[in-house]
């Protein structure tokens, strides 16, 4: 991922490549694991990278929210990870690394916890005091944590299936509520079938986090506005593979207007 934060009035950017975004790691308690994050300076000065552990969650359409997340909540595993080093330096063209350390507390749980490490990207070059009397715009990007502790079974049910309709395209939209301990992510198809019951599209189901005891909207696009279907009414199959040893199944009908 690429973030640009503009500074005012200055005209530069920053430009930071962050990797790995996501971090998925099966532990137990009393285990330790330690990770590396590599930061790419592809702008034109040199940008100070601050890192620091964060709790966060995600809104129902998925998206991340740290200000609103509850700190050292039951599924929290800030408390685990240390980084080092939390502020350097990265000139233009290089890179720089955060490493973090993992420990799970013995005692912990089986179940699915999680943290970040958000970096705070600004200016590094420059009078100082000219900078603090900039409005500066900092950039932010995160590298979300993923524990699973133990070996808790999925629990994920259907709640709805129903079809919404923008400018742009027409989604499918599945509710699905993880009732167990467990992050899971979503696998699977969406297939559309015509009046006739012959198979007129099928769509891979994306692949998203389902957070322990949550609830979230997962959005399939049936077609473009750009190349609708046909007019008519079709019927849509989702299948979801979300690691139970049953695969979740619902239909509803999608309707295209002449």
């Amino acid at each position: 991922m690429t973030l640009l934060a503009g500074v005012v009035p200055a005209a530069a950017q920053i430009s930071v490549e962050v990797s790995p975004l996501r971090v998925e790691l099966q532990a137990g308690p009393g285990s330790t694991s330690t990770q590396a994050v590599t930061l790419n300076n592809g702008s034109a000065e040199p940008v100070r990278i601050r890192a620091r552990v964060t709790d966060w969650d995600l809104s129902r359409d998925g998206a991340p929210q740290f200000e609103s997340a509850k700190e050292n909540g039951p599924f929290s595993a800030t408390s685990w990870v240390r980084v080092a080093p939390p502020e350097q330096v990265v000139e233009p063209a290089k890179e720089g690394t955060v490493r973090f350390t993992l420990t799970v507390p013995a005692g912990t749980m089986p179940s699915g916890y999680r943290t970040g490490i958000l970096f705070e990207l600004v200016p590094a070059s420059g009078d100082p005091i000219a900078r603090k009397r900039e409005v500066q715009f900092r950039g932010r990007v995160a590298t979300l944590i993923y524990v699973n502790v133990g070996e808790p079974p999925a629990s994920v049910e259907l709640n709805d299936l129903s079809t919404r309709s923008s400018p742009q395209q027409t989604q499918v939209v599945a509710v699905l509520a993880n009732t167990g301990k467990r992050n899971v992510r979503t696998r699977g198809t969406m297939t559309v079938f015509g009046a006739d019951g012959n198979q007129v599209a099928q769509v891979p189901v994306p692949d998203v986090p389902v957070l322990p005891e949550s609830e979230r909207e997962v959005a399939i696009v049936a077609f473009e506005a750009a190349k609708p279907l046909p007019p008519g009414e079709y019927r849509v199959e989702v299948r979801f593979d979300v690691g139970m040893p049953a695969v979740i199944v619902g239909e509803t009908t999608l309707k295209v207007p002449r």
